[in-house]
């Protein structure tokens, strides 16, 4: 209701849409400002429901700080800043803004790199989060597609669960082309299969198959129906 006073509503969604953001994502339906038209996703996490992974909302709230001059607003600590920015570039399967998402996280990682002591708690953090994985694949491929000043010891730590080595070229495989700028020159002949295969295991990341069959079935035949409607 504040949101509704302050000229946000949501816009028209089928039931089911509408059940599916707010039992199982992350965020609320968009909600668009009625004067301004412009969108606002409002997050109550930064991951789905259905992921399975065990991360508790609560530990970002507890460690978020304040804004300075900004009475009442928060932000992310800045670990949770890049884990938040890594689940979502690796763990999404939409590469369209891919680059510029890694570029976001190579340029936290120099901002708060600068202190030693910010990359031993990086680590830590992931692993109370239980985001570890992801946020092996956002530092090694910062550090190997933008040159971003990552320590060795830290961008291959063990304590990141790192991959065995043939799932790791597979993965270099198919991010290396993902995260190419998103233009016909930067492209090959496996970019398009990169990318489906990218998009597949977001799906298979984000919701176990007792749910995501019957979404993506109906997905497909919303398609059939109504071909510019967008689902989520």
């Amino acid at each position: 209701m504040a949101m509704f006073r302050q000229g946000w509503a949501g816009g028209r969604m089928d039931p089911y849409d509408e059940r599916y953001y707010r039992r199982w994502m992350h965020q609320i339906p968009p909600l668009t400002n009625r004067l301004r038209e412009t969108t606002l996703d409002v997050h109550h996490t930064i991951i789905p429901e259905t992921v399975r992974l065990d991360l508790r909302a609560e530990k970002l709230f507890a460690a978020a700080r304040p804004v300075a001059g900004e009475k009442g607003v928060m932000t992310l600590a800045p670990s949770d800043m890049i884990l938040h920015s890594a689940i979502h570039l690796l763990n999404e399967g939409e590469y369209a803004r891919g680059l510029r998402d890694l570029d976001d996280v190579a340029e936290l990682l120099g901002h708060f790199g600068r202190d030693a002591a910010f990359w031993p708690g990086l680590l830590d953090r992931a692993a109370a989060l239980d985001l570890r994985r992801p946020l092996y694949y956002a530092l090694r491929y910062a550090s190997l597609l933008l040159a971003a000043p990552i320590p060795v010891t830290i961008r291959d730590s063990v304590l990141l669960s790192p991959p065995g080595a043939a799932l790791r070229a597979l993965m270099d495989t198919l991010f290396e082309r993902a995260l190419r700028p998103d233009h016909a020159s930067c492209r090959d002949g496996f970019s398009a299969t990169a990318l489906w295969m990218l998009y597949v295991r977001a799906h298979h990341l984000r919701m176990p198959a007792r749910l995501l069959i019957p979404h993506l079935l109906r997905k497909a035949h919303m398609r059939t129906i109504r071909p510019a409607a967008a689902t989520p």
